[in-house]
């Protein structure tokens, strides 16, 4: 079954708004950095979203104390709506599906909630914070501000996760009783994750590199949230974005093993060659894996990774490959190229970091 991008919607470190944060994007605008301070004495560099993505947030009581992620996930899905020119209204809300795709979740309350814990015994434990400890909680706030009281999934993975609620989104969608899928994934940044990833060895202190730089110097942890809004029919008033093709992955072991499970899931995508691949490139080894697999099947294809203006954002960055590729589709320029391109069809490789890869292919 082929489905077809309706709207699209994201919060990123470079701001929120499709349209706005693509030509900062193309004008070559990259995140930059704020050091991030460990009570364990290290400092770690974060893309963080700037207040005036979010200021966009509605009203709403469920917001109120919400953490970060959830306020992420609103703006975006509210964002993908809009951009369809869809209004959720009961009727439609009655048929339309919401999928949450997360890695790391609410860390920041759930630090402060087992803090307390520890700190002060069971009895400190706080009912405020624990319902934003669950990793289905955005999920939850988003549905009861839209509306949608049937379908609701979370799914939770890592890097690849939110091409595997695009997956998910494609199956609900052949059910006569819904129009739409909206599908969202979202992070938040705590130095608590800065930590855990620097023990995988995964973190690097230094600013961005190019993707595809060699040798593998780490990555930069971003936040943020990406939104898109699957329909039967696409977007009203352009040519549809078609997702062709969905590789709902596979996984691999070790480090080592990365390169032969990415090249399998582009295999997959291919043939035909896509003109584009919007890469997870993001100063790890997964960027040798995945420069060695389009090298292989698609040579002539131009490579984009966001993540080296964006930074790593786990959950919603697949989501955010996969809006750089339509983006591109749509307005016929690709960062970093300065010459108008015109591409016919755009794969999205994203590789995880906890092994999981996986991969689509749009077409416009």
């Amino acid at each position: 079954m082929s489905v077809h991008i309706a709207g699209m919607g994201w919060v990123t470190p470079l701001g929120s708004g499709v349209d706005e944060v693509w030509e900062r994007l193309l004008k070559g605008d990259s995140a930059i950095a704020e050091t991030l301070s460990s009570p364990l004495g290290r400092d770690y560099p974060v893309f963080r979203v700037p207040a005036a993505a979010t200021a966009k947030a509605p009203a709403h009581p469920r917001l109120r104390r919400s953490s970060a992620i959830s306020r992420f996930a609103a703006v975006a899905g509210l964002e993908a709506l809009a951009n369809a020119g869809v209004k959720l209204d009961p009727e439609i809300a009655q048929r339309t599906a919401l999928i949450f795709a997360v890695s790391n979740g609410g860390v920041i309350y759930t630090k402060r909630f087992y803090h307390d814990i520890v700190k002060s015994g069971a009895q400190a434990a706080s009912p405020l914070l624990f319902p934003e400890t669950v990793f289905n909680a955005p999920a939850s706030h988003l549905a009861a501000i839209l509306g949608i009281a049937g379908a609701s999934y979370t799914l939770v993975g890592d890097g690849a996760v939110g091409i595997l609620a695009l997956k998910m989104a494609e199956d609900l969608m052949t059910s006569d009783t819904l129009d739409y899928c909206l599908v969202v994934g979202a992070e938040e940044a705590d130095w608590l994750l800065c930590d855990a990833y620097r023990k995988w060895r995964l973190l690097r202190s230094a600013p961005p590199i190019e993707p595809f730089q060699q040798p593998p110097r780490g990555m930069i942890l971003s936040e943020g949230a990406g939104a898109i809004l699957l329909s039967s029919e696409g977007r009203a008033s352009a040519r549809p974005i078609s997702i062709e093709r969905i590789s709902t992955g596979t996984n691999f072991t070790h480090q080592r093993e990365a390169p032969a499970a990415v090249e399998k899931i582009f295999a997959e995508l291919t043939p035909p060659p896509p003109d584009l691949v919007a890469a997870s490139a993001n100063g790890t080894f997964i960027d040798a894996a995945e420069r060695g697999a389009i090298g292989k099947h698609s040579p002539k294809a131009r490579i984009y990774s966001v993540k080296g203006q964006l930074g790593e954002s786990v959950g919603a960055s697949s989501l955010w490959q996969t809006i750089c590729g339509a983006q591109a589709l749509i307005t016929r320029r690709v960062p970093g190229f300065a010459e108008p391109l015109s591409p016919q069809s755009a794969a999205i490789l994203t590789c995880g970091l906890n092994q999981q890869v996986a991969g689509l292919n749009l077409t416009i």
